[in-house]
């Protein structure tokens, strides 16, 4: 088991929308996570969970890990991780807040899921890292996957906002939250 994984930080907003899955071709994604599935025995590589055996659905999800460099505004994938649905959705913790927020979740699934990974953190001694002090400005990020670098298919956090809130209310002020 890697608990550790559950440390993993949000991806940077210029980077939404941006994953191996939505950059690359449908079959490479789907070779790469079923491979990526097979070598983690079927179980999620947080909890250790067979995938039969998980809470809310009965299969794994694939997790791409960065190493992130904030203050250049690069994201380079790391690797794929097999994960079930509780350890993902605690990881992408914004999402799931937003899915609460939406009315889309009950909040008992949210809090259980935030229990879940909170819990594995705890008997594994880990604690959440301090965010970083130096993140470069929107407009520079960008994400290397296979080798190849995309710049942020987001101009400004105006269009993102817009794209993800789908109104045209005026954003809040700029901020990119990591």
């Amino acid at each position: 088991m890697r608990p550790e994984l559950l440390l993993h930080p949000n991806i940077p907003k210029p980077l939404h929308g941006m994953s191996p899955r939505e950059l690359l071709s449908d079959e490479w994604w789907d070779s790469t996570r079923e491979w990526v599935y097979r070598n983690a025995g079927y179980r999620c590589q947080c909890c250790g969970v067979p995938k039969q055996e998980a809470k809310y659905h009965k299969w794994l999800e694939a997790h791409e890990t960065y190493d992130y460099d904030y203050a250049e505004g690069l994201a380079t994938v790391n690797e794929i991780v097999a994960l079930c649905h509780s350890c993902h959705n605690y990881i992408h913790s914004g999402r799931l807040q937003a899915l609460l927020d939406a009315g889309k979740i009950p909040a008992s699934k949210h809090r259980d899921i935030m229990q879940h990974g909170d819990r594995i953190l705890r008997e594994a001694g880990l604690t959440r890292p301090e965010p970083p002090e130096e993140v470069a400005e929107w407009s520079r990020w960008r994400i290397v996957i296979c080798g190849r670098v995309y710049p942020t298919r987001w101009p400004s956090f105006q269009h993102w906002f817009n794209h993800y809130h789908r109104r045209q209310a005026p954003a809040p002020a700029i901020r990119i939250d990591i």
